[in-house]
């Protein structure tokens, strides 16, 4: 049984850090790309980053140069570093597998998805 399980948010103040978490089970998370979406109060899912199975990485202009993804295959895991948050990044962070095609993570071509984790971001 496949499963995505994310961690590691919470309520941080402007221009702090997380770090999220994505366990996967059930797979070999080393063959997939995984990707990181969010989706804010009355806003539609959208892809963060992702990283293709090569290793190769992808970030939405909005967060480029303050996220870093990265993946432990050896723990099944990818994480999601976040540096100067802001207050429109707050939103629920999934992660899910799937392909990650040339102009980043779509929602559609992404098959299993994790619960979430809550990241808010306020003074």
């Amino acid at each position: 049984q496949v499963q995505l399980v994310e961690s590691g948010g919470g309520l941080v103040q402007p221009g702090g850090s997380l770090r999220l978490s994505c366990v996967g089970s059930g797979f070999i998370l080393d063959y997939y790309d995984i990707g990181w979406f969010r989706q804010g109060p009355g806003k539609e899912r959208e892809g963060v980053s992702c990283i293709r199975s090569n290793g190769h990485t992808y970030y939405a202009d909005s967060v480029k140069g303050r996220f870093t993804i990265s993946r432990d295959n050896a723990k099944s895991t990818v994480y999601l570093q976040m540096f100067s948050l802001k207050p429109e990044d707050t939103a629920r962070y999934y992660c899910a597998k799937g392909v990650c095609g040339v102009r980043g993570p779509k929602p559609d071509e992404f098959d299993s998805w994790g619960q979430g984790t809550q990241v808010t971001v306020s003074s």
